[in-house]
């Protein structure tokens, strides 16, 4: 692992949240802000580890705004990016009330204190089970649900998602933290605790390098495997590069089996869910929060 490169990842996150949060108003089209955090984030040297989420209220994530959007930021707004320097990850995300809800800051709090409480906990040798009993009786303390089929993961070199998963509840198992860069985030709803499929997001990841017949759709292919490799990204930057013949083109490598579109997550209708995300490296010098 070059830590170094890890370290600047999350760096770049830190830095990105402090640019972004005193623009984050009630009324502000949820395009700009992607865009601006995904240029910042090129500004300082990383390239988005994966295209920014933007999930308002009962969406708990994977929701991008398309080249067109014309959503305005408002609810219990869930900010989550990422960041890689030559393929070292960092995966963070923050939640704002834009209501000014009392519900939706207490909401916000349980995430937060779940994931302060984790990261105390987090380290060499720490039982798995531990960090999601931690996160799980820190959320429910306040009142609210952990939402169960979502979890943190393990990071690897362009690899998001690397296998080990980071439970938001006790779980029984027995695997212990080895060295590695993990995500932790915990996911607090006044829901079900349970997320299920929504819409696509028109969020991809690459499955299959097969060829496929159509030109446009095969320039389109090359261009994703030599510029995102195995990290998603979004309709939105293929049109940015291409125009709108590129929504057909997308179309054609879903349906030949070249891509992955990932749903959008939803609790149920009327409920709302905060996320806290941090990336903590373990390795000879302990554990470092490498997005603070």
């Amino acid at each position: 692992m070059e830590r170094q490169k890890v370290i600047l990842a999350g760096k770049i996150a830190s830095q990105v949240r402090e640019y972004i949060k005193p623009q984050l108003k009630k009324g502000v089209p949820l395009l700009d802000i992607a865009e601006k955090i995904e240029n910042k984030i090129i500004e300082l040297g990383g390239k988005p580890a994966f295209p920014v989420n933007l999930s308002i209220n009962e969406i708990a994530a994977h929701f991008t705004p398309s080249h067109n959007d014309e959503t305005k930021a408002h609810g219990l707004l869930k900010i989550d990016f990422g960041v890689h320097v030559d393929g070292w990850i960092s995966d963070h995300a923050f939640s704002i009330d834009l209501e000014n809800s009392d519900e939706n800051k207490k909401l916000i709090q349980a995430s937060e204190q779940a994931l302060k409480n984790a990261i105390e906990a987090f380290k060499q040798g720490t039982n798995l089970n531990k960090i999601g009993t931690t996160i799980q009786n820190t959320i429910e303390n306040f009142g609210f649900s952990p939402i169960i089929n979502l979890s943190g993961h393990s990071i690897g070199k362009y690899n998001l998602h690397a296998g080990i998963t980071i439970p938001n509840i006790g779980n029984k198992l027995n695997n212990t933290l080895e060295k590695g860069l993990y995500a932790i985030e915990p996911f607090a709803t006044t829901g079900s605790g349970k997320v299920h499929d929504g819409k696509p997001s028109e969020i991809y990841v690459i499955t299959s390098e097969k060829n496929i017949r159509n030109p446009t759709a095969r320039e389109i292919l090359r261009y994703i495997i030599e510029n995102y490799h195995t990290l998603p990204f979004c309709s939105r930057w293929i049109v940015k590069k291409f125009g709108t013949r590129a929504l057909f083109a997308l179309k054609q490598l879903e349906e030949n089996g070249n891509l992955h579109n990932f749903a959008q997550l939803i609790e149920k209708k009327g409920s709302k869910v905060s996320q806290a995300e941090h990336t903590l490296l373990l390795d000879q010098e302990g554990t470092k929060v490498t997005t603070l």
